[in-house]
């Protein structure tokens, strides 16, 4: 159970079906707003629960940045409900465009816009067939990768978790960071994605793993966001294998969430390299994100 505001509970497993049920009928669009998201990054975000005016209200304290809340889940008075987490951490962050036109236009606040943490959202059609001049380069890749390996897609299952995880080992192990801040952030990744491989079934993930001389050299994991969109939490792909990233994106969009309109695929962090990725595949729209204060 979900306390009353000010009590406030960390994230447990055992509240995934009161937080699911929330989601499910609030429909967010923003990818901070799934269970498994939530779970699998709290060694980071600290997050925790608390009920205010009947709405779910997340408060995060993450080590790089001030406490903030996540947009309120629900519908009841929410002018007052903002207040409250206004008062208690200062802001909001992450919070979608359809939130704030829900606020009254006379409401006395702040907005930001967050760049960085705006979501590429695309059509699974259109990433499933790649088709036109736009897209040139993905299928010369993909062609050249289909050239050069012989892979074996399966669906992530259990079966699959152990070799998916030692390609998260390999990966964290090769990531090139030296600073003191991005290896933490890189640890912070790497443990998230273990603990959505380790609690697959329980956060109700999908995912689709490439093999390769009978090893793990890709994967990818998400999960429902919306009746219309999935939300790709974990793309992980051997550097050293060209086309393979490409592959297995497009593979994704044409098996395992080809029911949904569309794939979120998150943000770009404001990491430039990151974000030309995103951009080249030419997203449908973006979901644009604020903070209010």
């Amino acid at each position: 159970m979900i306390p009353e505001y000010p009590q406030m509970k960390p994230v447990r497993l055992e509240d995934r079906e009161e937080v699911l049920r929330l989601l499910e009928l609030y429909q967010p669009e923003i990818c901070e707003l799934t269970f498994a998201n939530i779970y699998i990054w709290r060694h980071w975000e600290i997050p925790q629960f608390t009920m205010i005016n009947g709405n779910l209200c997340i408060l995060c304290s993450p080590p790089d940045e001030p406490p903030y809340f996540l947009e309120p889940v629900g519908q009841k008075r929410m002018e007052q409900t903002v207040e409250v987490c206004l008062a208690a951490a200062g802001r909001l962050s992450r919070v979608s465009e359809g939130f704030l036109k829900r606020l009254k236009p006379s409401y006395p606040y702040h907005i930001r816009e967050d760049r960085d943490n705006f979501d590429y959202v695309y059509l699974t059609s259109e990433l499933a067939e790649l088709k036109g001049k736009k897209y040139d380069g993905k299928r010369n890749l993909i062609k050249k990768f289909e050239k050069n390996y012989r892979a074996e897609l399966k669906p992530l299952t259990e079966n699959e978790v152990q070799g998916c995880l030692e390609l998260v080992e390999r990966w964290e192990a090769e990531s090139p960071e030296d600073e003191e801040k991005e290896k933490a952030r890189t640890w912070a990744a790497a443990l998230a994605i273990k603990v959505a491989l380790v609690n697959l079934t329980a956060l109700k993930l999908s995912g689709l793993v490439a093999i390769i001389d009978s090893r793990v050299e890709g994967f990818c994991l998400g999960g429902r966001l919306n009746q219309e969109t999935v939300v790709v939490h974990v793309e992980l792909a051997n550097r050293e294998i060209t086309g393979l990233h490409q592959y297995l994106n497009r593979e994704c969009a044409r098996s395992i969430w080809k029911e949904f309109r569309y794939i979120n695929r998150e943000q770009d962090a404001g990491i430039p390299g990151l974000r030309r990725s995103k951009l080249s595949y030419q997203p449908d729209h973006l979901v644009k994100k604020y903070d209010l204060f």
